[in-house]
């Protein structure tokens, strides 16, 4: 293909590729909100001193890393309704990347939490805090400054893992880049344009999390 060609193809294909792209990119979002307020509460049941609050959070956790993320989708999307609960294409998809991604975060929450040292909860406890004062005030912010990398690594590939809610008819970029195919019966460039959108939207959040990991660095360093 000619160069020319090439940029008429592209130029052709930017509009739905874009549009795919932004779809893209609030659908991460939206996954990226579910999967911290689904992750946090789960960490904190998974630490927890009781066993009956262990052992469910454990077992989510094991089921949704242990299960495909596409299983995962099917299962919301088609299986659900069988049994009377039904979800829009949206709402399936972001629930299926929450649901996937907290169970992620969690783990990654619940091993910074881990790294603290006994020395802070027995001090802290000698201090007169509880449980949940000691938790909330001296563990979690040590905690979240050692989750950070491992955290953000989980939703940066949340931008990745929309491309699999394609199969439920959701217009991200991976569809949108297939309906582009179709008309132009060209998928080298397209996939190879759609591939260069992820790409940079993985670098921005990427940068996002520099920036993250630099403020509370500094931020711990100023309370040494």
């Amino acid at each position: 293909m000619e160069l020319s060609q090439l940029l008429s193809l592209l130029r052709d294909a930017a509009p739905t590729l874009l549009q795919g792209a932004g779809y893209t990119l609030l659908f991460a979002l939206a996954s990226m909100i579910g999967g911290l307020a689904i992750g946090v509460p789960v960490a904190l049941l998974r630490i927890a001193p009781w066993t009956f609050l262990r052992w469910p959070a454990a077992l989510y956790v094991s089921a949704m890393r242990g299960t495909p993320l596409l299983v995962q989708i099917f299962v919301i999307y088609y299986g659900l309704p069988s049994v009377g609960i039904e979800f829009t294409p949206v709402t399936a998809g972001v629930l299926a990347l929450s649901l996937n991604s907290g169970a992620y975060l969690s783990e990654s929450l619940r091993g910074a939490i881990a790294s603290i040292g006994q020395g802070q909860w027995r001090a802290s406890f000698s201090l007169g805090l509880g449980y949940g004062q000691t938790l909330a005030h001296v563990v979690l912010p040590q905690a979240l400054r050692v989750a950070v990398p491992s955290m953000s690594n989980t939703l940066i590939s949340l931008i990745k893992d929309t491309s699999l809610v394609s199969v439920i008819a959701l217009t991200e970029l991976m569809l949108a880049t297939k309906e582009a195919i179709a008309t132009s019966f060209q998928p080298l460039p397209l996939y190879l344009a759609a591939a260069a959108i992820y790409w940079l939207l993985s670098l921005v959040f990427e940068q996002l999390q520099r920036v993250a990991e630099h403020r509370l660095n500094r931020a711990h360093a100023q309370h040494r």
